[in-house]
Order: C-alpha cells, then structure tokens, then sequence
C-alpha cells in the first residue's frame, strides 16, 4: 500500500488519527468517541478478553473501563499508508503506548499495528473497523 487519494483527504483522515491519540492521551472519552462511526468494530485479537467489539456505544464502554486501569496513557500513531477509494479508506497505522498500570503499578511500553477501513460520512472521516495487533511489549 502507498498514500494515495486526494490530498485534503489523506490530510483529514491524518488528523482522525491524530484526534484519536489526544483523546487517548487527555482520557477524553467524548473526543475518542468522536472518531467512530455508528456501525463500527474495534478487533483486538490479542486481547481475548475484548475480542472483538462492536458498535460504537459499546465500543466506548469498553474504551472507559480500560481506561480506568491505566492512568496517563500515553499514545502515539503513525500512518504507515493511507489508500483512498471514494468514501472509503484502508489505513494501516503504528502505535506506540506508555502507561502504568494501576493495578501492578508497572510502566509498560507498548507497539502495534491497526489496519482500518474509514468511511466518509457528513463530510467527516471516521473508523468503520479498527483492527489491532501487538507488535512488542516492554
């Protein structure tokens, strides 16, 4: 995959990203979930205890209460490609994450990789499908 597609498209779905990651990093629920479409899946097969999770309320409840556990998140993603297809767009981007975690008060140092399919709708870019994969933990 490359970065193709008009460029003011490949520019706002950049910022969906990047929305995405200050949401993570404020713990602002509302922002996060500003990113979402109604109809969307988060799968995180890592993580069997999330699976995959789908529509945008219960993606968010899930968001809140995991957050909870991890006080100061740090999250950073960067694109890796960006393919525009009309209203629709795959997106592969890289994470990187740093949080403590509450409960054994250990810092631990996340990667990963999303593959996502975006949807153009009302003018706004939004995740349709945001799948997750752990690359390395520290």
């Amino acid at each position: 995959m490359a970065f193709t597609g008009p460029a003011e498209d490949r520019l706002a779905i950049r910022e969906l990203l990047d929305a995405y990651a200050d949401a993570v990093c404020q713990a602002d629920a509302v922002a996060w979930a500003a990113t979402w479409a109604e109809d969307s899946t988060w799968e995180m097969p890592d993580y069997p205890e999330f699976g995959t999770i789908s529509g945008k309320d219960t993606i968010v409840a899930t968001w809140k209460a995991a957050m909870a556990q991890y006080p100061g998140v740090l999250f950073i993603a960067t694109p890796g490609s960006i393919v525009i297809d009309g209203d629709e767009a795959t997106v592969r981007s890289y994470t990187s994450e740093v949080f403590d975690d509450k409960i054994t008060g250990k810092t631990t140092r996340d990667r990963g990789c999303y593959d996502d399919r975006i949807v153009k709708r009302d003018g706004r870019w939004l995740f349709k499908r945001r799948r997750f994969k752990k690359l390395h933990r520290e």
